[in-house]
């Protein structure tokens, strides 16, 4: 099936809904190399927006309630806090004020449910590792599922270094 540009009306500027980069957040190299890229974008498009998303693994206590729920809630705390901090570098650096979004459950699971939920994504950016294998969410999201996801995946190289992804944006 081939498609004719020509066929269909003309697009404009598109400001009357947010395009909003989801990234996801946590120490790793390839974390901060993503969030850089978006964050870049999303302060230099109309609507642009971020999402940073951090899904805390549940904890294996069933025989003591009360220590499993200690336990998530300290994740949950330690999750909110890195991502309000994330947030405000974030802003300083682009202007963009994210939205922060934490998940309880096994990482790729919940950011695939949290991709499906939405109905505003521009895209999902993550980072490949700089060798090696490319990271278990670029090899997830990039094999089979990115044939069923609402929006594009953009994978940026784990090699750049900041400042050429500062020109690419």
């Amino acid at each position: 099936m081939t498609m004719d540009i020509a066929d269909h009306h003309s697009l404009g500027p598109i400001s009357d809904h947010p395009r909003n980069f989801v990234v996801v957040v946590d120490e790793s190299e390839e974390a901060q190399l993503a969030i850089r890229f978006a964050s870049g974008r999303a302060g230099h498009i109309v609507g642009g927006g971020i999402i940073l998303f951090h899904s805390v693994a549940p904890g294996d206590f069933q025989h003591w309630k009360a220590v499993a729920d200690r336990m998530r809630e300290e994740g949950l705390s330690q999750a909110r806090a890195m991502l309000e901090d994330v947030a405000a570098r974030i802003y300083a650096y682009s202007g963009v004020k994210p939205e922060i979004v934490v998940r309880e459950g096994p990482p790729k699971e919940e950011l695939h449910k949290f991709i499906k939920e939405r109905q505003d994504l521009f895209a999902l950016v993550l980072a490949a590792s700089a060798g090696g294998e490319p990271g278990p969410l670029v090899d997830y999201f990039s094999g089979p599922m990115a044939a069923n996801l609402p929006c594009p995946v953009v994978i940026v190289p784990g090699t750049l270094e900041p400042e050429t992804i500062d020109r690419l944006v």
